[in-house]
């Protein structure tokens, strides 16, 4: 008899990419990023939204939301810690993390000035966005020493550079 192995958590990512970008980049591909970073975290059981869009949006829920009225790279809104809502969820059951949302045009703009590809850049956008859900932040400086290590840590280990990486329309 075989040995069982042990189940991962399931995670739920909803992948919205607006449709001027849907040539560009797959749902797939930013699914993949976003398990790997939940595993790595190691998350439990997970509901996850991420959203691809433009300057525009982005400028106008960082206006809405957070009451900067400017463009930025990417957001993240979170949907409360688990036990903050009414309901207890039973076990097993998927907590709601949130949402992030990357600004593809934001996204090339710094893969230009960074020199390196604009699909490293999303993912290290999608990192980035999916560690705020998950509490890290930058605000302090040891803070942002932390969470800056913590990509550091993960984002090799997604092998962007790698053809298993097919994350580009041809």
């Amino acid at each position: 008899m075989a040995a069982r192995r042990p189940s991962r958590p399931a995670y739920r990512i909803e992948v919205q990419v607006a449709r001027p970008f849907r040539s560009v980049l797959r749902a797939a591909w930013l699914r993949r990023i976003a398990r790997r970073v939940l595993a790595a975290e190691d998350a439990g059981p997970t509901e996850l939204g991420v959203v691809i869009s433009d300057d525009t949006t982005v400028r106008e829920l960082n206006r809405r939301y957070l009451g900067v009225d400017e463009p930025t790279d990417v957001l993240s809104f979170g949907l409360g810690e688990e036990g903050d809502g009414p309901f207890a969820l039973p076990p097993g059951e998927a907590a709601a993390l949130g949402e992030v949302i990357v600004s593809y045009p934001t996204a090339v703009r710094q893969a230009e000035e960074q020199g390196h590809s604009v699909e490293a850049e999303v993912a290290h956008l999608l990192v980035h966005g999916i560690l705020h859900l998950l509490g890290y932040d930058h605000l302090e400086a040891e803070d942002e020493r932390v969470m800056r290590e913590r990509e550091e840590e993960i984002l090799p280990d997604l092998d962007l550079e790698g053809a298993s990486f097919n994350n580009v329309r041809r």
